[in-house]
């Protein structure tokens, strides 16, 4: 049984219009795609089912994919990200949405297969879990689905793990792979939102203080370069020894966790990974340190280690839980350990998110126009290099073009 929608209250829209009307016109890559693509309506007669963060610069994306042609129907896949205004906005504009923010986890996945009902031919994916219910719940569906995108790294490590286990049961595209999206979104889009985000939730200075960042993947890279670049010094934890190596080269102090958790004031975990912040370290940290997530699902900073320890817990902000240790020190986490950037933030700025989204349209579009097989690919390098050009394109800048001699020269192995 479909339902058109399932949101808090229809009565935001007006509010969720105006955000999404400031994001537009910001999102001049996306606004081009979809002029360029309006008249043919490629996508009229496809149903596109999406996961994603339910704020307005993902609106663009799913108004766009609408005016396109398609049949949209979207579920949030953060409880603390969705924001009602916009779920509003997008049910009133035809968009069949399924989400409100504070979501129980139960709600997420009945939204989940709220979503799903509307048996969708191509997916968009935040995380994989789409995916991963259609494997696990709705077999029925996953043989009618022609394919689908991810954009982000936990999702496509999953995604990989299930084409190694010969389970994934169709094409789906490596969005956060492409050049267009990692170099960009992960790299200046997580520095900026999630120091946005702390800032804008604590009140304190950064200026000055022990960062110790967790993980030197494109998101630890840019969350690394803007803390330095606020005055902060800077630690940087990581497993694998080049991306330690290049945290060194790249002017950073590098050590394992457990020395870290001894002098930093501020740990942000960007790792992807479970347990990175975990009993032992909280055992050592200082009375006062801020703790959050820029990884992906809330298993990074482990807050249930942080439950078991506590003596007592209390909101001492908005956004902010304070865990206070029998030996009275307070180890404050923001946005309950889920990502901070959008828990306590608006996440990405939109200029950043026009690319990753275009990207994501374009993805779609390509799923949509052609035939593979069930399998991991990577985003073709002509949609790709587009987005980049269309970029480019709208901010007025012309870029060399190679001569014919010097492509052939590139081209020949002779002297």
């Amino acid at each position: 049984m479909k339902s058109d929608f399932k949101i808090a209250d229809i009565k935001l829209a007006p509010e969720g219009q105006r955000r999404i009307e400031w994001a537009w016109q910001y999102m001049p890559v996306l606004r081009l795609i979809t002029e360029k693509e309006a008249e043919k309506k490629p996508l009229s007669g496809v149903t596109i089912g999406a996961c994603l963060h339910l704020e307005a610069k993902t609106a663009c994306l799913l108004k766009a994919l609408k005016e396109l042609g398609a049949v949209v129907a979207a579920a949030g896949s953060n409880p603390l990200s969705t924001q009602d205004p916009i779920c509003a906005a997008l049910a009133e504009s035809g968009v069949h949405v399924f989400s409100r923010r504070g979501m129980s986890a139960a709600e997420y996945s009945d939204n989940l297969r709220e979503m799903l009902n509307w048996e969708p031919q191509v997916i968009i994916d935040d995380g994989g879990d789409v995916v991963a219910m259609l494997v696990e719940e709705r077999k029925d569906l996953a043989g009618k689905i022609m394919g689908g995108c991810e954009e982000t790294t936990t999702g496509i490590k999953r995604l990989k793990a299930m084409a190694a286990e010969g389970v994934l049961p169709f094409p789906m595209l490596a969005v956060n792979d492409a050049e267009s999206k990692h170099l960009f979104d992960n790299r200046y889009g997580t520095g900026q939102s999630v120091w946005d985000a702390i800032m804008r939730t604590t009140n304190l200075v950064v200026a000055g203080k022990n960062v110790v960042i967790a993980g030197y993947g494109w998101c630890g890279k840019g969350t690394s370069k803007r803390a330095a670049g606020l005055g902060a010094r800077v630690t940087v934890v990581e497993a694998n020894p080049h991306r330690a190596l290049e945290a060194l080269m790249d002017g950073f102090e590098v050590t394992n966790m457990s020395d870290a958790a001894r002098k930093g004031d501020i740990f942000i975990s960007v790792t992807g990974n479970t347990k990175t912040i975990r009993r032992e370290h909280f055992e050592v940290m200082k009375d006062g340190v801020l703790l959050a997530n820029a990884g992906h699902f809330d298993v990074e900073a482990y807050v249930p280690d942080l439950k078991e320890m506590a003596a007592s817990t209390y909101s001492s902000r908005s956004g902010i839980d304070t865990y206070v240790m029998p030996d009275g020190r307070r180890l404050h986490l923001l946005g309950e350990g889920r990502l901070v950037n959008l828990a306590a933030g608006d996440g990405h700025p939109v200029e950043i998110m026009d690319l990753s989204f275009a990207m994501q349209l374009l993805s779609a579009l390509y799923i949509s126009r052609n035939k593979l097989a069930p399998g991991l690919y990577k985003v073709p390098e002509e949609l790709d290099r587009r987005v980049a050009e269309l970029k480019l394109e709208s901010l007025g800048i012309t870029i060399e073009k190679l001569t014919p001699e010097q492509e052939a020269y590139m081209a020949d192995w002779r002297e």
